[in-house]
């Protein structure tokens, strides 16, 4: 009798617990399914207090809040700029603003938090800065977080053995955790190889080399050993170690269920895709020129793809498995990482992607509605239609699409094409949603700086450029009509710049005219 209604307590304060967990996941805007932590293992710490999450708006960091809100979590993310865009992005966190390489920022982000994530990384900066950079930051980040008795950082790092004369993005990433890991405060570190899922830079580089080349150079380094892990499963383990506390002051490596080398992972991608590749061993291999070909074939530019593409003569595999003495659960299979990734490109729903990082050249630049004076070059073209402002605005929202800029698309992809050959974005980066748009999403060579539903969409250039630019949709109400216009932006203080505005004058006319044509008829 006393053990049944023992038992009948224990349900009912199991089935609050997923009663109130429910609500808070309605409460936030998230499907239960869509948890990647849904059926973890762990409980949630109630103890926990503010957790700070570093490198909120970049891939990783993108996946974790949403999970750490969902499971009841006070959360603060921590972005370099605009925080009106992130609140409603992430309701119910606190936003703030600060650079890890500004110590008096880092100390107000820090101030009051418990637990931090430290997922920042600076590989969009090239092979020559990103190691300075990110040893800079991690120095910063550790002495504020002892300033501010922070209980706990968690630091995600990477594989690899230093005896062996690591890659600089690989040993980088360890000196990183050497550092975090000198003060006071207790780190968690999790080391994983390549990260496999939707809008991965890994997965998009191979996806990208198998689906354009038939025949496929085979480096000799391409025999190197790595332990993928799935974006799910990087994300589980973030999630678990926070709400197991002894993994407090511990370094674990983390990896996928399967060992294989770049070669198997690209023939394993093609057999996911049902495309036949042949693949050709070659004895040159010149990284530089290698990760420049990548680069140009794929969506990710040269710096990332460099840093990437340097680690494939190192092995990255688990030397131990200690973490499983932790938290255990069913991994994610290579193939099934691919397959999931495909099966949400289709349904468009990539909730992060590399390219959420601000290109370096770009990141702190003003916005165009905080200039003091509007850029002295404008070229715009309007036009006046009965079409609703909603589907004009659908239609805005469509550009850059799988229908490119629906009108003079040779231009555009000329002109990405040319600043691509320069180490620049170019327009292959694409999208991350082909269905509508978000602040900070790119759109090729384009990233979104501002959008009012139904009313503004303002995209900022982070091409290669001698000067600012700026390309603003709008539609304003006139009447038992609407008016549709654009509005080319473009700042500079130099004769090149100048030079550069009055050379592509003439083709402004042609391509907005066209385009706001397009615009009309396709709403």
């Amino acid at each position: 009798m006393i053990s049944g209604c023992l038992r009948r307590v224990l349900q009912q304060i199991l089935v609050t617990k997923v009663e109130k967990r429910d609500e808070r996941v309605i409460a936030v805007g998230i499907s239960i399914d869509s948890l990647l932590c849904h059926g973890l293992p762990t409980e949630p710490d109630t103890d926990a207090g503010t957790i700070l999450v570093t490198g909120a708006s970049g891939y990783i960091g993108g996946r974790l809040v949403p999970e750490l809100t969902a499971r009841g979590y006070n959360v603060r993310v921590m972005v370099r700029r605009y925080p009106s865009e992130y609140k409603a992005l992430w309701p119910g966190c606190e936003v703030v603003v600060a650079d890890a390489l500004d110590m008096e920022a880092l100390r107000g982000a820090l101030e009051g938090v418990s637990l931090a994530y430290y997922l920042i990384h600076s590989m969009l900066l090239g092979r020559e800065e990103f190691a300075r950079a990110d040893i800079r930051a991690a120095s910063n980040f550790r002495r504020a977080a002892e300033e501010r008795n922070i209980r706990r950082i968690i630091y995600l790092g990477g594989l690899g053995d230093v005896a062996k004369g690591l890659s600089k993005h690989l040993r980088s990433r360890i000196e990183v955790s050497e550092e975090l890991c000198s003060g006071s405060v207790k780190v968690t570190v999790l080391r994983a190889a390549v990260i496999i899922g939707s809008g991965s830079a890994s997965y998009e580089i191979m996806g990208n080399l198998v689906k354009k080349l038939p025949v496929i150079p085979e480096p000799r380094a391409a025999k190197s050993l790595c332990q993928p892990i799935s974006i799910r499963d990087i994300v589980k383990y973030l999630v678990a170690v926070l709400e197991i506390e002894e993994t407090s002051g511990k370094m674990f490596d983390v990896g996928g269920s399967e060992v294989m080398s770049y070669s198997e992972m690209l023939r394993k991608t093609a057999a996911v895709l049902g495309v036949k590749r042949v693949f050709v061993p070659v004895s040159f291999f010149s990284i530089g020129g290698y990760s420049y070909i990548t680069s140009l074939l794929t969506p990710v530019p040269g710096p990332i793809t460099r840093c990437l593409m340097e680690g494939l003569k190192n092995d990255v595999v688990c030397r131990e498995n200690r973490i499983k003495e932790y938290v255990d659960f069913p991994m994610v299979g290579f193939e099934e990482a691919i397959e999931r990734a495909i099966a949400k490109e289709k349904k468009d729903r990539v909730k992060t992607r590399w390219s959420n990082a601000y290109y370096p050249s770009k990141k702190l630049l003003p916005k165009l509605d905080d200039l003091k004076e509007a850029p002295q070059y404008k070229a715009f073209a309007s036009l006046v239609t009965g079409k609703d402002a909603a589907k004009l605005f659908s239609s805005i929202c469509a550009v850059g699409g799988p229908e490119g800029w629906f009108h003079g698309n040779w231009l555009w992809r000329l002109r990405g094409a040319i600043d691509r050959i320069l180490l620049g974005v170019g327009t292959s980066r694409g999208r991350r949603k082909m269905s509508h748009l978000k602040v900070n999403d790119v759109v090729g060579f384009w990233r979104v700086e501002d959008l009012k539903v139904n009313r503004r969409l303002l995209l900022r250039s982070e091409l290669k450029l001698p000067g600012n630019a700026w390309l603003e949709f709008n539609i304003s109400e006139k009447e038992d009509s609407r008016e549709l216009s654009i509005t080319a932006w473009y700042y500079t203080g130099s004769v090149l710049g100048k030079l550069y505005w009055y050379f592509f004058l003439p083709f402004h006319h042609f391509i907005f005219k066209g385009l706001i044509e397009q615009i009309e008829e396709r709403s």
